[in-house]
């Protein structure tokens, strides 16, 4: 068996789903810490966990560079998921989980005033629209990128 940077097993997707849970209800210093924790217990060839970690250490972050370091994390850690790893978290599709790491970072890039690297980003999240679902999750990134595609053009018109 492979053991983490601590000498720990392999990180559980359980641990992993418990920290999302926490981190979901609220930013806070609990939730940063416990995704923290899951990150130190990962190996560097636990692609998937470590992509959906950072994705969700990034939303936890007090300052705009440290998260959009998170959300560039997550992405060079995604194009090393194969797909059908994130299926036991209810992603059947990894590519369907490209949306919402390209509209993370794209906004990340905006609010730092990277107009043209948020235009990119949004290029790239739309790529893999039609991989989302009209309803729930999917329905929300759509939301999302049509929200963040408003927001660029208002940017670039100011």
């Amino acid at each position: 068996m492979l053991l983490s940077p601590l000498g720990l097993p392999p990180m559980k997707w359980e641990d992993i789903l418990q920290a999302a849970a926490e981190a979901m209800r609220a930013p806070s210093s609990a939730a940063r810490a416990s995704l923290t924790k899951c990150w130190d217990s990962t190996s560097p060839d636990e692609h998937a966990q470590r992509c959906v970690l950072a994705h969700y250490l990034a939303d936890q972050q007090d300052d705009l560079e440290t998260e959009i370091y998170w959300d560039e994390k997550a992405l060079t850690e995604f194009a090393r998921v194969k797909d059908g790893e994130l299926t036991s978290i209810g992603v059947p599709s990894t590519a369907g989980f490209a949306p919402s790491l390209h509209l993370n970072l794209a906004d990340g890039y905006l609010r730092a005033g990277r107009v043209q690297d948020a235009r990119d980003q949004l290029r790239r999240a739309e790529a893999n629209r039609e991989l989302l679902l009209d309803e729930g999750y999917g329905a929300m990134i759509r939301r999302g990128l049509d929200r963040l595609h408003t927001r660029i053009q208002e940017a670039e018109t100011d």
